[in-house]
């Protein structure tokens, strides 16, 4: 209970001049930070435009996308395009927030990016 009044507290002392509580801003910005990315991206453009369940693509196709060459790690592990933990050197953003996963194939050099099954479901529920 103690946590929760000194936080009150200290979000009240630092109004922002637009009078926003200085936590809303920080929120605020953290998701204008993370819709920037694929919002610019045009592989998350790309993949969220597709009514398909699952698009295949060479990573030709991938590196003609993101305009520029995929990392040699990308080319080597599939973990790269599978890890759910935040990379820089990682592009995942583009396909997770398009609702999507990837199932790498390295031999062929093709990623499957396979709708996750919530977002069939919220795509039938109308949702």
């Amino acid at each position: 209970m103690w946590n929760w009044i000194k936080r009150r507290e200290l979000i009240a002392r630092h109004l922002t001049p637009s009078g926003a509580p200085a936590a809303e801003q920080l929120l605020g910005m953290a998701l204008r930070r993370v819709a920037k990315v694929p919002a610019k991206s045009p592989l998350h453009q790309y993949l969220a435009n597709r009514y398909a369940d699952s698009v295949v693509l060479t990573f030709s196709q991938i590196e003609d996308l993101l305009g520029g060459a995929l990392p040699d790690t990308a080319r080597v592990r599939d973990e790269w395009w599978t890890s759910t933990v935040a990379d820089k050197s990682s592009c995942s953003d583009a396909w997770i927030l398009a609702g999507r996963t990837a199932r790498p194939n390295l031999q062929a050099r093709t990623v499957a990016f396979e709708r996750r099954a919530e977002s069939v479901q919220d795509s039938r529920d109308g949702t």
